[in-house]
């Protein structure tokens, strides 16, 4: 640790805990030599969230790289001598509990967790004696989860990361921003010059990104934490309570450290079904609680340490811990406890707490580069992720991928750039966090929808959607339909071919979805695209730097359409696109909607020369997916351009008038039929919608939704990013060579030119089951000859082909159509069979005529 604060840093990390201790070390073991990590606390005892955690460490998650940061975290932790590994046991008390179990063991497998185990009741209190065995119904066995040590980590990490100085007790106080980019921290000890900053300041994340005009919605709240007197039933095994601090500066509470430096020597558990958890520290038990209504902490108030307490704890609140406040427990945390552990139910506590930490509106990490050039964001994230994300941060700020040492990673969730353009509002983001605290040990539905903060992005159609019965589903804020109950008459005429979906699979779903991929197969469908992104790229240089951003030959003639990828210097894949030369300097980019405008808006807009202008028109168009065999017929009727075949081929752009509406219409389909994507100015969408409403009531148009959309791009095998598409696979991996041209330079180029000269080891490919209509669930493993060597990447059913359709990636030798698979899904295990693809219209009759 250092003493005389640098004037000027490569590299400045404002926060030295779990996070910003695992970023400067990483940053270091990658060559990095002029780090300095400062924090407004002690060092190592910050006051931070990093210090008054008990350290528990759960790997399991249904979120891949959740699952892969947090292995990384205990393999990098134990290495280091400062992790414990002596399991985890999550406890079932209900029958929704123990299938939520075989789900965390289906994940397990899926990401190459090693062991899981599923328990019984004996088999659990093998382990943990001190529970009651007629409570639980079994448990969850993840051998190498734990416990980490805390302080004793944060010490290793600043003794071991040689490319960097810390600096304790130095308050940030302003960061400076000039031109777009970070240039300046200021501390209340001096100006550091910088050309990178981290903002690594968790339950300060809000207040530091307010220095930078930053609007970063990280919401802290307070959870429970008890440790119990010494107990008989754990006298054989000592406590250093007393002298685990020794020689440390500690704000505030110096019995909360000295608690939490106490090890287990038992697996530490959870309760889910009560929101609770514990481990032993020494001869006491610790017992940690989120059974208690939200306490949200205001963003703006997150103070300091002071001589009576820490800055990241506030006082127990016994009410919140003897009675049942939480709004879906039925017990106070106290009494669960007492019939979990009854060893617990008459003795006193040593140490008690309200420890604060955060959530995200979505409740996962926001980190990566802000859009403030230089300034970067790695916020959100708890001990049991900090080693991976570290080391994913520290990758992507030197190397541009981020990446473990397992393989690049898909960032597209935890990127700090995804959140939506309300989400900064703190009203919004703090009640959103509250219902993911709420929810942090709830079994949450498939498709699960919220109830408050509805109707906040909307299409022009929306009035229209709602007098025909949208079922709407929220996605990136936008309300979008999944089905349309209109359309109920649909399913008597196509029941025979869709499957009822019952169990977990089914929950959330509708026939309607099934009858509206039929009938878009067999007739014409409007489909509200208003949600996907459009981005105007401008200039006289405009076609040179998309050519320079895009893996495809985009070299292409006023009116022709191209499909391509953005990629990273990896060559992972940051994104599919659509690209759309409207003038000759003129050109239109379409992607997805939900995070695209933010994470690949972004991305074009950092990369821009000051010759091209980037425009993300996020909600300034309103656009309708017209598509069916009878959507020529009825796109002639509304206009006076020449539709057909040889007058408005595939894969090529018009702006024509639609009744009276101007529109760019692009002869794309994501369906795998005749069709059209119609652009328009978003103030022009409610004609339109009615336009070609009128127009085709003889045609028997109809509403289609999100969910029609799903099943049938399936069929195509149509990528979706974010789903089977990322940035940990690149376009060979995932069947998408063809939106390559090596004959362009491009950012990527020279990882695909390694990567086609060494060939792949997986790439992604359909398989479908056997002998079962059910739909399979994402993340669930994929296995050959009973060992996992993939998982479901995409699942759904295919109406027109009668098969139950899944997307994996398998290694090489296992992807020749033909080759016997087996899924476990729910506790079933399906026989399934690799599929060449695409499924439907392999020949593209349904699309070219």
């Amino acid at each position: 640790m250092s003493t005389d604060l640098p004037q000027q840093a490569e590299t400045v990390v404002v926060g030295a805990g779990a996070v910003g201790c695992s970023v400067a070390y990483h940053l270091s073991e990658l060559g990095a030599e002029d780090v300095a990590v400062i924090d407004q606390g002690p060092l190592p005892v910050t006051g931070g969230s990093s210090v008054h955690a008990p350290g528990i460490m759960f790997q399991t998650s249904p979120s891949k790289i959740q699952t892969k940061a947090a292995h990384y975290t205990s393999r990098l932790l134990s290495d280091a001598g400062v992790y414990d590994e002596v399991g985890g046991i999550e406890l079932a008390r209900s029958e929704d509990r123990m299938d939520f179990l075989r789900r965390r063991v289906e994940w397990a497998e899926s990401y190459g967790l090693p062991d899981p185990q599923l328990l019984t009741p004996e088999e659990v209190t093998e382990h943990l004696p001190l529970v009651d065995e007629d409570e639980i119904l079994g448990g969850y066995y993840s051998p190498t989860d734990g416990r980490v040590d805390g302080i004793a980590a944060l010490q290793w990490y600043i003794a071991n990361s040689h490319g960097a100085d810390f600096y304790g007790n130095t308050e940030v106080t302003d960061l400076d921003v000039a031109g777009g980019e970070i240039t300046a921290v200021h501390t209340d000890r001096g100006t550091i010059e910088c050309d990178r900053c981290v903002i690594a300041t968790n339950n300060w994340g809000y207040q530091t990104g307010q220095l930078a005009g930053l609007d970063l919605p990280i919401a802290p709240v307070e959870h429970q934490y008890v440790v119990t007197e010494p107990l008989d039933e754990l006298a054989d095994h000592e406590s250093s309570v007393g002298e685990n601090t020794e020689g440390l500066a500690v704000p505030g509470d110096r019995d909360i450290q000295e608690y939490m430096s106490e090890g287990p020597h038992r697996p530490v558990g959870r309760d889910q079904d009560n929101s609770l958890y514990f481990r032993t520290h020494g001869n006491s038990l610790g017992m940690g609680s989120y059974n208690h209504e939200t306490l949200s902490v205001d963003p703006d108030a997150m103070g300091k340490n002071s001589e009576d307490g820490q800055a990241s704890v506030h006082g127990f609140t016994r009410e919140h811990w003897e009675e049942p406040t939480h709004p879906d427990r039925e017990k106070s945390a106290k009494q669960a406890f007492d019939e979990l552990l009854p060893v617990t139910q008459d003795v006193d506590y040593e140490m008690t707490e309200n420890g604060i930490f955060v959530f995200t509106p979505d409740g996962m990490p926001a980190v990566g580069p802000t859009k403030v050039e230089g300034l970067w964001s790695a916020l959100a994230i708890w001990w049991t992720h900090s080693g991976g994300y570290g080391k994913i941060v520290a990758e992507w700020m030197e190397n541009g991928v981020p990446r473990l040492p397992s393989g690049p990673v898909d960032t597209g969730g935890v990127h700090v750039r995804r959140f939506e353009p309300h989400a900064g509002e703190k009203d919004y983001f703090v009640d959103k966090g509250a219902t993911r605290y709420r929810q942090v040990y709830s079994i949450v539905e498939p498709r699960w929808q919220p109830e408050k903060h509805r109707g906040l992005r909307t299409s022009p159609f929306y009035h229209q959607q709602k007098e025909l019965g949208a079922e709407f589903y929220q996605s990136g804020g936008w309300e979008s339909a999944q089905w349309y109950d209109s359309n109920e008459d649909l399913v008597e005429e196509y029941d025979e071919q869709i499957p009822a979906q019952d169990g977990w699979q089914g929950i959330n779903r509708s026939k309607i979805e099934g009858a509206e991929h039929l009938h878009t197969r067999d007739a014409v469908s409007m489909f509200d695209m208003t949600s996907f992104s459009s981005i105007m790229v401008e200039g006289a240089d405009a076609g040179d730097f998309l050519q320079r951003m895009c893996s495809n030959d985009v070299d292409i003639g006023v009116g022709d359409v191209r499909y391509s990828l953005l990629l990273n210097e990896g060559g992972g894949i940051l994104a599919d696109v659509t690209v759309v030369r409207l003038g000759d300097d003129e050109y239109m980019v379409t992607t997805g909607g939900g995070n695209s405008p933010g994470i690949h808006g972004g991305w074009l807009e950092d990369h821009a020369p000051e010759t091209v202008s980037v425009t993300v028109e996020e909600g300034a168009k309103s656009t309708i997916g017209l598509w069916g065999p009878k959507s020529r017929l009825l796109l002639q009727r509304c206009t006076d351009a020449d539709v057909s075949d040889d007058g408005f081929p595939y894969f090529s752009a018009k702006q024509i008038y639609v009744g009276e509406v101007p529109v760019v219409a692009l002869r794309v389909s994501y369906v795998g039929e005749l069709g059209w994507e119609l652009w328009a100015p978003s103030e022009y969408g409610n004609r339109l919608w009615e336009t070609l409403w009128e127009a085709g009531r003889d045609l028997d148009v109809r509403p289609m939704g999100g969910g029609a959309l799903s099943s049938m791009r399936l069929e195509k095998g149509y990528r979706l990013w974010g789903t089977d598409i990322d940035t940990d696979s690149n376009p060979y991996e995932a069947g998408l060579g063809f939106a390559v041209d090596l004959d362009t330079d491009f950012v990527g180029k020279e990882a695909l030119e390694a990567a086609e000269a060494e060939g792949i080891d997986s790439e992604i490919t359909p398989i479908t089951l056997d002998d079962s209509d059910d739909v399979l669930l994402s993340g669930r493993p994929v296995l050959v000859d009973g060992e996992p060597q993939g998982y479901v990447q995409a699942a759904d059913y295919g109406y027109s082909i009668g098969e139950s359709i899944a997307y994996t990636y398998l290694p090489t030798e296992y992807t020749e159509a033909g080759t016997d698979v087996q899924v476990r899904c729910e506790g079933e295990l399906y026989e399934a069979t690799v599929r060449d693809e695409p499924l439907f219209d392999p020949g593209r009759d349904k699309i070219i005529r």
